[in-house]
């Protein structure tokens, strides 16, 4: 690493800057700031790598906070999802793809929550609370090439499912695959991953989110047991509150790149970037066309967290609602999907602009700040943001609230 790269990570104080993104998790705060901090100082460097990041997926067990989303009932902290999410947004201003594989834990524990009996429920999380259980999964539902087949007395899997997030190195998937062979309704169902015939390969290649062991899992005749299979049946708008929480982890992801592209750019234009040749001033960040796209990207920056926010909070009181009610469960898909599209279209705005304030130094690859983009453009793909303007625009011109669906 250059001197110059060094020195701006060695003069960063905290990781980011307070002023302008406060950090305040409760009781949590030292131990997500001390996570942050780790997971931050080699990121860089395995970004380039890729690869599978073993050590790192090790710091976040052992720092306890896989238990966010279990309940108290079965010895986790259970965290308001609000909490979990400003979590999920700090780390990925330090790892945008650890805080990927972190949030799709917490994910499949609510999948569990919402999908599972009382006795499941049960036995799964408890089992994961104290063991300190890292869960990946295998439920793309766009993918039909998993097989679900019922025997004499438990059920077989065969075929494979792609974009497994966090299925290399976890403990346990939670899998999904189509129901009675339909393809519009599938089951949910627990696999602890040393199970015979499951074999979780390391063969993702994306430009952005590299280390988030999002490849393919194979299944040959692996064994499930009735007690394995989750048992929801159809689709509740409470049930369905999965892809809410979903969608709202990917719009977390956008504003921590954000977060971390306008605070390392800060740093840049404060301590080493040089004014340009006439303007007359003589630091780079008196230069007026500097403050000036600072001021819109903040802009952009801001109107997107507030969105998040609030789509946050009302997901929290559907969440803690026993009935939920179609409307009700429209009103938070609306809000999420309107917070997922500002994010996505601000973080990419933002997280390419900052080279604007900075200059064609700025680009050295070992300062990394192309990541934040690549992290971005890719996860930002995750399904058409278009189909969530549409919805916006149904509902706006026909009272239309979105359909329940694995993307809405």
């Amino acid at each position: 690493m250059p001197s110059e790269a060094r020195q701006l990570h060695q003069n960063a104080e905290s990781l980011l800057d307070v002023r302008l993104f406060p950090v305040d998790f409760g009781n949590l705060t030292a131990k997500v700031e001390r996570l942050a901090r780790k997971l931050a100082e080699n990121a860089v460097a395995r970004d380039r790598q890729g690869g599978h990041a073993h050590a790192e997926r090790e710091l976040i067990r052992e720092s306890g906070l896989l238990a966010l989303a279990i309940p108290q009932r079965f010895d986790g902290l259970e965290k308001p999802w609000p909490q979990i999410y400003r979590i999920v947004r700090h780390l990925a201003a330090a790892d945008s793809s650890l805080a990927h594989l972190f949030a799709f834990n917490h994910l499949q524990v609510a999948t569990i929550l919402l999908h599972g009996s009382t006795e499941q429920q049960r036995h799964w999380l408890s089992r994961a609370a104290h063991e300190r259980w890292f869960w990946g999964n295998a439920t793309n539902g766009r993918d039909l090439g998993l097989q679900l087949q019922k025997r004499e007395e438990h059920f077989e899997l065969n075929g494979r499912k792609s974009f497994c997030s966090g299925a290399l190195g976890a403990d346990a998937l939670v899998v999904s695959a189509p129901r009675g062979g339909s393809t519009n309704e599938r089951a949910f169902l627990v696999l602890p991953t040393q199970r015979e015939g499951l074999a979780i390969n390391d063969d993702w290649d994306a430009f952005g989110q590299r280390q988030t062991d999002s490849g393919t899992v194979q299944f040959e005749n692996v064994f499930v047991d009735r007690g394995e299979l989750l048992v929801s049946g159809g689709q509740s708008p409470r049930s369905s509150l999965r892809v809410c929480v979903s969608q709202l982890i990917l719009t977390q992801l956008y504003l921590g790149n954000s977060q971390a592209a306008l605070d390392g750019a800060l740093r840049y234009v404060r301590e080493q970037a040089r004014p340009w040749l006439g303007t007359g001033v003589n630091e780079a960040s008196e230069d007026p066309f500097i403050q000036k796209r600072f001021g819109e990207l903040w802009l952009l920056y801001r109107g997107a967290l507030l969105q998040a926010e609030l789509a946050a909070e009302r997901l929290q009181q559907a969440w803690d609602k026993p009935a939920l009610s179609a409307a009700e469960r429209g009103e938070v898909a609306l809000l999420i999907a309107e917070a997922r599209v500002a994010s996505a279209r601000a973080s990419l705005e933002i997280t390419s602009q900052v080279f604007e304030t900075m200059g064609a130094r700025a680009t050295a690859s070992s300062y990394g700040f192309d990541r934040f983009w690549r992290n971005v453009r890719v996860h930002s793909l995750h399904d058409p943001l278009d189909y969530k303007v549409r919805d916006i625009g149904q509902w706006l011109t026909r009272s239309v609230p979105p359909t329940p669906s694995l993307y809405s």
